[in-house]
């Protein structure tokens, strides 16, 4: 029977040796983004390892394993962009469908200049206007939702954003006529 350490003793071996490795097996996977490091790859594994290296069975095949411990981290990356990724592109989308409320016809379109305006411009609103502004447009709550959740009254709520909505306009207006 192994002791408990000898799990650490051969993971600590086997990453000294196999550390660079590693990083380029990591790399190899993840070569198509710039916002994710093998390194940091590796290194978040070997914690995880190296913290659990105890509670676990003994470990037979150590590069089997660190190996898998690796790609198994790197699908969970590559799961979770993809999900931000649509998360984006749906806040994109929804700033787009509000965007359409401040049009004069169905044939205006704002530019992207005046899409980043709208961002900033929702941004600087009163926190009680953005807030309700961002649970209706962008998160897609009802007026009952939100009043549920906050206690203020389902009226109130319309007020605040037909309130957010004048005023935005307003401030778009503004900035339309320098960027135009």
């Amino acid at each position: 029977m192994t002791s408990d350490t000898e799990n650490y003793k051969n993971l600590k071996t086997f990453f000294n040796e196999e550390y660079n490795s590693l990083r380029a097996y990591a790399q190899s996977r993840i070569n198509d983004t710039a916002d994710r490091d093998a390194e940091d790859i590796v290194q978040e594994v070997a914690l995880k390892l190296f913290s659990r290296a105890d509670d676990v069975s003994p470990i037979n095949n150590i590069a089997g394993f660190v190996y898998n411990a690796v790609k198994n981290k790197i699908i969970d990356l590559m799961r979770t962009n993809k999900r931000q990724v649509r998360v984006d592109q749906e806040m994109e989308n929804r700033l787009a469908v509000f965007s359409e409320l401040f049009y004069d016809s169905p044939e205006d379109s704002y530019s992207e200049a005046m899409k980043d305006e709208l961002k900033k411009a929702i941004g600087n609103l009163k926190p009680h206007y953005r807030e309700i502004i961002l649970a209706i447009d962008f998160e897609g709550y009802t007026y009952n939702q939100v009043s549920l959740e906050t206690g203020i009254p389902k009226g109130t709520l319309m007020s605040r954003r037909h309130r957010a909505i004048s005023i935005l306009l307003s401030m778009l207006e503004k900035k339309k006529e320098v960027i135009n």
